[in-house]
């Protein structure tokens, strides 16, 4: 199942050098991005028109991208531009184009209709260019269908066993939890909170904590503004107002996760990891190298089970209590879908 009409996020904007291009596979459609030298971000499909030659392994010049093996040239809208040894260009060689936006460090593409691809809908993450936060970007090519990666974020009670080692922390307090899910109709929100909680060893280490602390995570997911989940978790010290939003006396990490979809079993995992924790400490930089090896643990696990489904299609998940903000995102992005396919027709009269 691949939404069409929605943002995705493509890559981040340092991936892509001025006359440099990439080539990705989103939604099981080949796409070269490319920047030109003016700065211009341009993605199209990467196939070149005349002998389906991939365009990511030409040239880009200026503002154009040349195919390597006949020499056909193609601008940012698609248009073919020059084809070496003759005047007249037919309409055919004009190849594909998506809409691509750049923002807040992230280039974000558009799969579906061109006329509905409003930028204004593009969730903004606003911590990656602002220096009160420390950030570092991570990419990682999961062999995992996307919606996997989807539920494993919106279901935090795997935190107590897939990473006991690292952020982890006891597992009775995870199942504990205080965990409400709210939906809108268009957002998934859950909400857990742990009161008076032994932080795990990261969390000691970034808030200098001496003993137990409150603690949250909170989730977003709102698939209409871009596939991102976008994770809001801390600690403060135990009553210090950190469920009232006084979270000064704390630290706090926010995550944004972006789900990209490659295949029906793989995903581009673009993600970020920010922190309020002052970068000259130096703790930002173990924390990141940490939370790295624990989105390693999900990645393992997201893997394994892709593995099984392969082996075992035909069987269905069997849900549990903690399944809820799953079922709701899940059943969000059915209805998503089913919005998107074609009106069956109607017989004449």
């Amino acid at each position: 199942m691949f939404l069409r009409n929605m943002w995705y996020v493509a890559a981040f904007s340092a991936d892509l050098k001025p006359g440099k291009c990439l080539a990705r596979r989103y939604l099981n459609e080949p796409v070269v991005l490319f920047r030109g030298q003016s700065g211009v971000i341009s993605a199209l499909i990467d196939r070149c028109s005349h002998r389906a030659m991939p365009l990511s392994e030409g040239h880009v010049e200026g503002d154009t991208i040349r195919c390597a093996y006949h020499g056909l040239e193609f601008g940012t809208s698609g248009l073919c531009t020059r084809i070496p040894g003759q005047e007249r260009i037919p309409a055919a060689a004009n190849l594909r184009s998506y809409p691509v936006v750049e923002r807040d460090e992230l280039v974000w593409i558009w799969m579906g209709d061109p006329a509905d691809a409003d930028p204004s809908l593009i969730l903004s993450n606003p911590e990656h260019t602002d220096p009160a936060w420390s950030w570092r970007p991570y990419y990682m090519h999961v062999k995992s269908n996307w919606q996997l990666l989807v539920d494993n974020i919106l279901d935090l009670t795997h935190v107590a066993y897939i990473h006991a080692n690292t952020i982890g922390g006891n597992a009775s307090t995870h199942f504990g939890a205080d965990v409400s899910v709210n939906f809108d109709g268009e957002k998934v929100t859950l909400l857990r909170k742990m009161p008076d909680s032994a932080p795990p060893r990261t969390y000691i280490e970034a808030g200098g904590f001496k003993g137990n602390v409150d603690r949250w995570q909170k989730v977003d997911y709102q698939p209409g503004t871009g596939n991102v989940l976008r994770v809001n978790a801390g600690a403060c010290d135990v009553g210090t107002g950190a469920y009232e939003g006084k979270r000064d006396n704390g630290f706090m990490l926010l995550n944004m996760h972006g789900v990209t979809p490659e295949t029906e079993t793989t995903t581009h995992y673009i993600w970020t990891i920010c922190t309020n924790v002052p970068k000259e400490t130096g703790v930002p930089d173990r924390l990141f190298d940490q939370w790295y090896d624990t989105i390693c643990e999900d990645e393992r696990a997201l893997e394994a089970q892709q593995r099984r489904i392969n082996d075992t299609p035909n069987m269905k998940f069997v849900g549990i209590a903690s399944d809820g903000a799953v079922n709701r995102a899940r059943s969000l992005l059915e209805t998503m879908l089913a919005a998107e396919q074609p009106r069956a027709a109607v017989p004449a009269a």
